[in-house]
């Protein structure tokens, strides 16, 4: 017995688009579309009868109450905020840049306004350069008890500068 020869066809025959397919595709897409309109139309409207209907009951939720210590805690950054704000920022800033020299360089500004002090970092190209800033911050009108807090020469750098850190209290607006 001998086997018969099996003859196999690998690619498939193409189909005929079918017009009713394609009608059965353009009535449910008519269908979708017909549904996501009436969708959105009682969307809307339930959202107009709930506005009506909170205007005519007057129903309104209760306020939720706010835990005591929750309140004091606001209260409190509410009023450290406010305390920020009204420094004399405009004053201040121009103090510093008026003190400012060539040989001085600005690094940190740190105002508390709580207790109305000013910290200052900064580094200067010799040691005269920063007793001259200290002289001229203290002779501001907007700063006094001008202080040099620490400084330390930075031997690490070639040119050795040295890095200071100055305190200074805001006066009081006249």
């Amino acid at each position: 017995m001998s086997a018969e020869r099996l003859e196999l066809d690998y690619v498939a025959r193409p189909r005929r688009a079918s017009w009713l397919g394609y009608l059965l595709l353009a009535a449910s897409i008519a269908v979708a579309g017909e549904v996501a309109l009436r969708y959105r139309d009682a969307q809307d409207e339930l959202a107009r009868i709930e506005v009506t209907a909170g205007l005519l009951i007057g129903e309104r939720r209760p306020a939720r109450a706010i835990p005591k210590e929750r309140l004091e805690d606001e209260a409190k950054a509410a009023h450290a905020v406010t305390r920020r704000l009204a420094l004399p920022w405009a004053p201040l800033v121009a103090t510093i840049e008026e003190a400012a020299t060539r040989d001085v360089a600005i690094l940190q500004l740190q105002p508390d306004a709580q207790q109305r002090v000013l910290r200052l970092t900064g580094e200067a190209r010799d040691q005269g350069a920063m007793l001259e800033y200290l002289q001229r911050l203290a002779e501001a009108r907007v700063l006094t008890e001008v202080h040099l807090l620490n400084h330390k020469v930075q031997l690490d750098d070639p040119q050795r500068p040295i890095q200071f850190a100055v305190q200074a209290v805001l006066r009081e607006a006249p």
